[in-house]
């Protein structure tokens, strides 16, 4: 296969609505987190001193930091309805959507629990802790809307299933890279950013211990993920993949990656900027796109009996 799947002729014009309202959501979601990003660099997140509404306002609101995260509240209300259009779409297309049905509906209560955590927030006056927390359900919510819009290009005629397809090594760059992510919040939140003023290593740092042992694990978990990350998708390149979208993919992974390491370093280095700061998320939400999209495609089958040459290790990819 030298691309991704366009379904069957008998249900084509159901699925380009689907791919349409997937791919939108995709875009939307990660413009949400960039933005809540800058919400919370620009120190907007209590913009807004009550919820749903800004000051009893609906809008427009006429200074920064009540723009910023009122812009925040209407972009997650307009990421709420094309989940839930998704959703519906899948529901109605019947057998031709039914692999794309279960991850859309997931998605549904994804956004209510962060939604939930949004008004949560507001209430608690950005609580480092739910702050954090809003952060990493965002990201995982990023994650169910990637294998989405990957599931609407894969025809359903195919084996399509995460638990045979992707072997251990894709599961563990996954898992390692979301980690990535919750030390990075915990460094964030903890007031660590700037707890080492050098990079690689932490030297003539003033901070307290405890903060430069939160920067120093965070530092040997992207080490840790970045290893894992570069080692699947080297080997899935190197195995000759014929799909070139997977191939890109894999590409892009690697470009972004090295992309996100330079956007660390300069944080460190200087002293967590609130732009670079932004920067360097936007970078790691883009990587967290190709990295869960590549595995999501190991999902596809079919798959290789598991044997000595086909271990859960070396199965990266099938088709």
């Amino acid at each position: 296969m030298t691309k991704l799947e366009r379904g069957s002729e008998q249900g084509a014009n159901p699925m380009r609505l689907i791919r349409v309202v997937s791919a939108l959501t995709l875009i939307a979601t990660y413009c949400l987190i960039v933005l809540g990003s800058t919400v919370r660099v620009t120190n907007s997140g209590m913009g807004c001193k009550d919820w749903p509404l800004c000051s009893g306002q609906v809008g427009p609101l006429s200074t920064f930091h009540p723009l910023m995260e009122q812009s925040h509240r209407y972009l997650a209300s307009l990421v709420t309805v094309l989940i839930i259009t998704l959703a519906l779409a899948t529901w109605r297309a019947g057998k031709v959507a039914h692999h794309v049905f279960i991850p859309a509906l997931l998605s549904i209560g994804v956004i209510l629990v962060q939604i939930v955590l949004g008004a949560v927030t507001v209430f608690t006056n950005n609580a480092p802790f739910t702050v954090a927390l809003h952060l990493l359900v965002a990201t995982f919510f990023l994650s169910v809307v990637t294998l989405s819009t990957v599931a609407t290009f894969v025809s359903p005629e195919r084996s399509w299933s995460l638990t045979q397809g992707p072997g251990r090594l894709a599961w563990s760059a996954v898992v390692a890279l979301y980690l990535v992510f919750v030390s990075g919040s915990i460094v964030v939140n903890g007031g660590a950013q700037s707890a080492c003023p050098s990079w690689p290593a932490c030297f003539s740092s003033r901070a307290a211990t405890g903060l430069v042992i939160l920067q120093l694990a965070h530092r040997s978990m992207v080490l840790i993920g970045s290893v894992l990350v570069v080692t699947f998708v080297v080997r899935l390149v190197r195995r000759g993949t014929n799909d070139a979208t997977e191939r890109n993919l894999a590409y892009a992974t690697l470009v972004l990656l090295g992309l996100q390491v330079v956007a660390g370093a300069l944080t460190a280095l200087e002293g967590g900027r609130a732009a670079i700061a932004d920067v360097h998320l936007a970078l790691g939400s883009a990587l967290w796109c190709c990295v869960v999209a590549v595995f999501a495609l190991c999902a596809r089958g079919p798959w290789r009996t598991r044997g000595p040459e086909s271990s859960p290790n070396a199965q990266l990819s099938n088709h």
